[in-house]
């Protein structure tokens, strides 16, 4: 069914947050599209038929009109640190999962993957402008610095008791890159949860704590004591937040079907990752891949895909330059391919305790606790890289991405199912490509 956008003016509209659902919908539907009646239809229609559990997923964000289905797949066979996984994934791109599969196959005869959680240090930020004498601040800073855990007890108890809390709070000087400018920077171990909220709430009662203290300290000035705050908010950027994924064995056992020379393709392999090591262009993609299995589980783990992809895109170009996240190496016959990776994720809070998809995802893995689904996510990016990689360097990429297109293809042109068979036998032995399969199509409709 296809639906035509009108292209036409409409009137900016005051309250609309404030409508009930129906009316939000009735005044898309008449203001953005030509049939009005046919779109209300379609997005009714991803209305789950649960009043209940629609009202929850309504509920998770603002002016909520519908739900948009995102496929959940699960790919099995997943052994790491000597323990089987089966991994949920929620993705919309075909290949991903069979990908991943395979990986997993792969490694399951030759040791499975291992995983380290190297740190699990996590950050905030008081960004404040102060005007004066410098080491009047240091010394201002010393003699406070202990009202920062006090008055922030009634924040951190909970967390104390899990093993977590305030790790460290240091006075940062920038005035170098700007004028007045300093931090307060604060590390935070935040056990199971991700830990926004806990690290947000820590950093606004220290910005409270170092304003009021400015007021009464009697070696400032009155424009020493004006401090101005600017935000308060925690760092996506985790470089200390770091789980280890890899794979080794020795490079003879890497035969397999298409891997008929093993010592030409690991040492081809390391020359693939060594180019996205050196080469922003390469590295992008090559990361991007490695970006498809972290964040389809983070996804389905109800965790948050935004946070994790910008610090670990900061984190691949901590040296300068935008490189590759995972490498690989051959030393005395044994082929070694890893990669180290910053993810702040959480297994308790949020939508984890309230999404019904997220609760069976999390139990399908075990009910991790969020060092092991740190383990777990790393370990399916770098199966994607890996799976991505061994295409590359033997088949080429396109041949199994576009058998996996194909279905794609067969529902956008709504092919019945003698159609389908008759694509799908056509394909076996000919190259898929979008413009090959329509007119296959049309052909056999003839």
């Amino acid at each position: 069914m296809q639906i035509k956008i009108l292209c036409k003016m409409t009137k900016a509209i005051s309250g609309f947050s404030k409508l009930t659902k129906e009316e939000k919908i009735n005044w898309i539907a008449s203001n953005h599209f030509s049939n009005a009646t046919e779109a209300t239809q379609i997005i009714k229609k991803y209305w789950n038929s649960d009043t209940e559990l629609q009202k929850l997923h309504d509920e998770f964000i603002e002016n909520t009109i519908t739900n948009f289905y995102l496929p959940l797949g699960v790919a099995p066979n997943f052994t790491i640190n000597d323990k089987s996984y089966t991994i949920p994934f929620v993705v919309e791109e075909s290949s991903v999962v069979a990908a991943a599969s395979k990986s997993a196959k792969f490694w399951d005869s030759r040791g499975g993957f291992k995983a380290t959680v190297l740190n699990t240090e996590k950050i905030g930020q008081v960004h404040f402008i102060y005007k004066g004498d410098k080491q009047k601040l240091t010394t201002f800073f010393a003699t406070i610095q202990p009202k920062f855990f006090t008055e922030t007890e009634s924040i951190t108890k909970n967390m104390q008791k899990r093993g977590g809390g305030i790790l460290d709070i240091v006075l940062k000087d920038k005035t170098a890159e700007l004028d007045n400018y300093y931090q307060l920077h604060a590390t935070f171990e935040t056990k199971d949860s991700m830990g926004a909220n806990f690290i947000n709430s820590c950093l606004e009662q220290f910005a409270k704590t170092l304003k009021e203290e400015a007021q009464h300290f009697d070696s400032f000035t009155s424009e020493e004591k004006n401090i101005t705050v600017v935000m308060s908010i925690l760092s996506n950027y985790v470089p200390n937040c770091v789980v280890r994924a890899e794979v080794s064995c020795k490079v003879s056992d890497l035969a397999e079907k298409h891997i008929d020379n093993p010592e030409e393709f690991a040492e081809k392999f390391v020359q693939a990752v060594r180019i996205a090591e050196i080469e922003p262009y390469r590295a992008v993609t090559h990361n991007k891949g490695i970006m498809n299995g972290i964040d389809a589980v983070v996804l389905a783990t109800g965790n948050d895909f935004r946070a994790v992809e910008a610090g670990i895109h900061a984190y691949a170009s901590r040296n300068g330059q935008y490189s590759s996240l995972s490498h690989a190496k051959i030393e005395n016959g044994i082929f070694t391919f890893w990669m180290d990776i910053p993810l702040a994720l959480g297994t308790v809070g949020g939508l984890t305790s309230l999404h019904p998809m997220v609760k069976i995802a999390l139990e399908m893995l075990g009910k991790p606790s969020a060092q092991e689904l740190m383990q777990v996510v790393a370990v399916a990016g770098l199966a994607q890289n890996f799976a991505a990689l061994r295409s590359l360097t033997t088949t080429g990429i396109q041949q199994g991405h576009m058998k996996m297109h194909l279905m794609n293809i067969l529902n956008q042109f709504q092919a019945n199912d003698d159609e389908r068979k008759k694509v799908v036998k056509y394909f076996e032995k000919n190259t898929v490509t979008h413009s090959a399969v329509v007119d296959y199509l049309a052909e056999i409709r003839k």
